[in-house]
Protein backbone atom coordinates (compact mmCIF):
# COMPACT_ATOMS: atom_id res chain seq x y z
CA UNK A 1 0.00 0.00 0.00
CA UNK A 2 1.29 3.44 -0.66
CA UNK A 3 2.00 5.54 2.24
CA UNK A 4 0.14 9.07 0.88
CA UNK A 5 2.01 12.17 3.02
CA UNK A 6 1.58 15.84 2.13
CA UNK A 7 4.00 18.83 2.45
CA UNK A 8 3.02 21.75 4.24
CA UNK A 9 5.84 24.29 4.98
CA UNK A 10 8.26 22.08 3.85
CA UNK A 11 7.54 19.42 6.21
CA UNK A 12 7.09 15.75 5.83
CA UNK A 13 2.95 15.03 7.29
CA UNK A 14 1.94 11.29 7.64
CA UNK A 15 -1.86 10.79 6.41
CA UNK A 16 -3.22 9.24 9.52
CA UNK A 17 -6.39 8.22 7.30
CA UNK A 18 -4.10 5.58 5.05
CA UNK A 19 -3.58 1.82 6.16
CA UNK A 20 0.23 2.13 6.69
CA UNK A 21 0.23 -2.20 8.33
CA UNK A 22 -1.77 -4.60 7.44
CA UNK A 23 -1.00 -8.62 8.98
CA UNK A 24 -3.04 -10.08 6.79
CA UNK A 25 -5.07 -13.45 7.47
CA UNK A 26 -2.80 -16.77 8.01
CA UNK A 27 0.28 -14.21 8.56
CA UNK A 28 2.16 -15.02 11.37
CA UNK A 29 4.77 -11.95 12.99
CA UNK A 30 6.59 -12.97 16.25
CA UNK A 31 8.53 -9.67 17.38
CA UNK A 32 7.68 -6.07 18.51
CA UNK A 33 5.62 -4.03 15.95
CA UNK A 34 6.11 0.19 15.97
CA UNK A 35 3.82 1.62 13.32
CA UNK A 36 2.67 5.14 12.38
CA UNK A 37 -1.32 5.34 11.43
CA UNK A 38 -3.89 2.86 10.54
CA UNK A 39 -2.74 -0.85 11.62
CA UNK A 40 -5.26 -3.81 10.39
CA UNK A 41 -4.48 -7.07 11.87
CA UNK A 42 -6.53 -10.58 10.42
CA UNK A 43 -3.20 -12.97 11.40
CA UNK A 44 -1.01 -13.75 14.08
CA UNK A 45 0.95 -11.63 16.46
CA UNK A 46 3.32 -12.49 19.07
CA UNK A 47 5.16 -9.14 20.30
CA UNK A 48 3.50 -5.88 21.45
CA UNK A 49 1.65 -3.95 18.63
CA UNK A 50 2.99 0.02 19.29
CA UNK A 51 1.12 2.30 16.92
CA UNK A 52 0.44 6.29 16.57
CA UNK A 53 -2.35 6.17 15.12
CA UNK A 54 -5.80 3.55 14.80
CA UNK A 55 -5.29 -0.06 15.41
CA UNK A 56 -8.13 -2.49 14.17
CA UNK A 57 -7.84 -6.47 15.44
CA UNK A 58 -10.35 -8.37 12.99
CA UNK A 59 -12.38 -11.81 14.55
CA UNK A 60 -10.01 -13.89 13.28
CA UNK A 61 -6.85 -12.50 14.51
CA UNK A 62 -4.69 -13.87 17.77
CA UNK A 63 -2.46 -12.16 19.26
CA UNK A 64 0.08 -12.52 22.32
CA UNK A 65 0.70 -8.81 22.87
CA UNK A 66 -0.05 -5.66 24.47
CA UNK A 67 -1.45 -2.88 22.46
CA UNK A 68 -0.91 1.00 22.63
CA UNK A 69 -2.89 3.19 20.21
CA UNK A 70 -5.29 5.97 19.76
CA UNK A 71 -8.69 4.54 18.83
CA UNK A 72 -8.49 0.82 19.15
CA UNK A 73 -11.05 -1.77 17.83
CA UNK A 74 -10.91 -5.44 18.92
CA UNK A 75 -12.58 -8.09 17.45
CA UNK A 76 -10.02 -11.29 17.78
CA UNK A 77 -8.18 -12.94 20.73
CA UNK A 78 -5.52 -10.73 22.57
CA UNK A 79 -3.74 -12.04 25.10
CA UNK A 80 -1.99 -8.75 26.77
CA UNK A 81 -2.85 -5.18 28.07
CA UNK A 82 -4.40 -2.73 25.86
CA UNK A 83 -3.96 1.33 26.07
CA UNK A 84 -6.17 3.19 23.97
CA UNK A 85 -5.15 7.39 24.24
CA UNK A 86 -8.79 8.12 22.87
CA UNK A 87 -11.22 5.19 22.91
CA UNK A 88 -11.39 1.24 22.95
CA UNK A 89 -13.95 -0.58 21.15
CA UNK A 90 -14.70 -4.38 22.25
CA UNK A 91 -16.74 -6.34 19.49
CA UNK A 92 -18.62 -9.27 20.39
CA UNK A 93 -16.28 -11.74 18.71
CA UNK A 94 -13.49 -10.26 21.34
CA UNK A 95 -11.91 -12.32 24.36
CA UNK A 96 -9.35 -9.77 25.62
CA UNK A 97 -7.02 -11.27 28.27
CA UNK A 98 -5.19 -8.31 30.30
CA UNK A 99 -5.62 -4.60 31.73
CA UNK A 100 -7.14 -2.08 30.04
CA UNK A 101 -6.24 1.70 30.44
CA UNK A 102 -8.65 4.12 28.13
CA UNK A 103 -10.26 7.24 28.07
CA UNK A 104 -13.68 6.05 26.44
CA UNK A 105 -14.50 2.04 26.14
CA UNK A 106 -17.59 0.63 24.17
CA UNK A 107 -18.26 -2.98 24.88
CA UNK A 108 -20.94 -5.17 22.57
CA UNK A 109 -22.75 -7.49 24.13
CA UNK A 110 -21.53 -10.94 24.15
CA UNK A 111 -17.55 -10.57 24.08
CA UNK A 112 -15.60 -11.90 27.58
CA UNK A 113 -12.42 -9.55 29.06
CA UNK A 114 -10.65 -11.12 31.63
CA UNK A 115 -8.44 -8.28 33.14
CA UNK A 116 -8.94 -4.73 35.21
CA UNK A 117 -10.60 -1.81 33.40
CA UNK A 118 -9.22 1.70 33.68
CA UNK A 119 -11.44 4.35 32.19
CA UNK A 120 -9.79 7.79 33.09
CA UNK A 121 -11.98 10.44 32.36
CA UNK A 122 -9.72 13.57 33.63
CA UNK A 123 -5.80 14.54 31.76
CA UNK A 124 -4.36 14.36 35.53
CA UNK A 125 -6.17 10.47 35.82
CA UNK A 126 -5.13 9.79 31.99
CA UNK A 127 -1.63 11.00 33.00
CA UNK A 128 -1.08 9.02 36.15
CA UNK A 129 -2.42 5.49 34.52
CA UNK A 130 -0.31 5.81 31.38
CA UNK A 131 2.60 6.60 33.24
CA UNK A 132 2.40 3.82 35.94
CA UNK A 133 1.47 1.27 33.01
CA UNK A 134 4.77 2.46 31.45
CA UNK A 135 6.59 1.73 34.67
CA UNK A 136 5.30 -1.85 35.03
CA UNK A 137 6.14 -2.48 31.32
CA UNK A 138 9.91 -1.66 31.88
CA UNK A 139 9.89 -2.97 35.13
CA UNK A 140 8.33 -6.60 33.41
CA UNK A 141 10.94 -5.77 30.54
CA UNK A 142 13.86 -5.66 33.09
CA UNK A 143 13.13 -8.34 35.69
CA UNK A 144 10.12 -10.48 33.80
Amino acid sequence: MANHTTRRSGKKKQNVFAINTIIGPGSFIQGDIDAFGFTRVDGSVKGNLHSEGRVVVGAGARMQSSITGTSITIGGIVDGNIMASERLVVLSSALIIGDIITRRIEVNDGCLIQGRVKVCQTTESWESAKSEYQDKQHTDLNYG
